[in-house]
């Protein structure tokens, strides 16, 4: 049988990182260097400095690089906790699509390029971004992938462009999912390629205006334009970068749910002691019925995806790759989160869609959360895929 209880140390674990995402971290969601495109690269490093005082910092890492060493499931309360404020995975060093590269990289690089690049990575010296998505249709569906890499030597040329590239401005290093050509007997196919973002050959083309502001730096289009990669900045096996794209985003789906749960349950918050204080007709408008129901399916709709968000990160813990399961939470939970974020900006109502609260905000991040790691309809399609297969 599952349990769902904390245990005394996580529930410890919980309060420090909900203390010093609210106390220390939120009020930094008015500085000015906190902007639409997201937070500058000046306040993560201050925000970094603030979680390694706190003893917080890169709490998803293995301790060898100088991570907490949590399991699935203590990272899913750490990370709900620090989610709380957009701003709590960065100043953590938690937050997409680092979290995710840092996993990657973990699992699949060599020792050579774990020093090279994981190294200053996970110690926050440098971020990354993650060269995937492009403007043709390479995103839900990555066997539309255009961008090519032709052998010349000892390197690999890359020729293509990609999109909705989060944090590609001020990056150390990007992972570039590609289609290799097999030439005069070497191997070709999906492949992931590791290259310095200041090499020769990668041009940020444009920053692009999003629905969200969470992410360092927002979202670029970048071209490569004959970017020369080494053969051995190869990720894993060539050919094999399909395999590879699940070992990235089975997890990241989940820990993408973890950190806007705490989104919600913060506009959660607030619509809640704001329904309790305005009043409208005589009584707080809590006490309407329809505010009233709008908070219950509120906190009806958290519970769920919290116990959704366990399940799935225990079967991690056990060893379970969970992807079939991560298609589903991560389907379920955007959806939810969605309509929570949704009731808070109503209940709130003016003020819901001003910066006066953050929640108008959590409600944009929300949104697009619907899109990322795959749209709902392609979860959808994939479950229903493997149900029919089944049955």
């Amino acid at each position: 049988m599952i349990s769902f209880d904390l245990t005394p140390a996580q529930e410890e674990l919980k309060r420090r990182v909900e203390g010093f995402t609210m106390d220390i971290v939120a009020p930094y969601e008015k500085d000015p260097r906190n902007t639409p495109h997201g937070p500058t690269d000046e306040l993560r490093i201050e925000l970094n400095r603030l979680a390694r005082e706190a003893g917080l910092f890169a709490p998803h890492l293995p301790r060898r690089w100088g991570g907490m060493g949590f399991d699935h499931v203590t990272t899913a309360i750490v990370f709900e906790a620090a989610g709380l404020s957009p701003l709590g995975p960065i100043a953590m060093h938690c937050a997409a699509p680092d979290e995710g590269n840092m996993n990657l990289l973990d699992k699949v690089a060599t020792e050579e390029q774990k020093e090279r690049w994981l190294k200053p990575f996970a110690a926050g010296r440098i971020r990354s971004c993650f060269s995937m998505t492009e403007p043709w249709g390479a995103g839900a569906d990555p066997s539309k992938m255009k961008t090519s890499a032709v052998y010349d030597g000892d390197d690999l040329v890359v020729h293509g462009v990609k999109w909705l590239i989060t944090g590609a401005r001020g990056a150390g290093f990007t992972i570039i999912f590609c289609h290799v050509e097999a030439s005069e007997g070497r191997p070709g196919g999906p492949t992931m390629l590791i290259s310095d973002m200041d090499a020769p050959g990668i041009e940020l083309t444009r920053e692009l205006d999003t629905l969200d502001s969470s992410f360092t730096n927002g979202h670029w289009e970048v071209t490569f334009a004959g970017l020369r990669v080494p053969i051995g900045n190869v990720l894993g096996q060539i050919g094999e970068g399909f395999r590879y794209v699940q070992v990235r985003l089975a997890p990241a789906r989940l820990t993408h749910c973890m950190r806007w749960l705490g989104g919600a349950v913060r506009a959660h918050r607030i619509a809640l002691d704001y329904a309790r204080r305005r009043e409208a007709f005589g009584r707080p408008i809590g006490q309407h019925g329809e505010i009233g129901a709008m908070l219950a399916d509120n906190e009806l709709e958290l519970q769920q995806c919290r116990l959704m968000i366990w399940w799935a990160a225990k079967l991690l813990d056990k060893g379970d790759h969970a992807r079939h399961e991560s298609s589903m939470v991560k389907t379920m939970v955007s959806e939810a989160l969605y309509r929570v974020a949704d009731r808070c900006v109503q209940i709130l109502g003016g003020m819901g869609v001003t910066s006066d609260t953050v929640v108008a905000q959590i409600f944009r991040e929300t949104r697009a959360f619907r899109l990322y790691d795959g749209p709902s309809e392609v979860h959808k399609w994939a479950i229903s895929r493997k149900i029919l297969k089944n049955s």
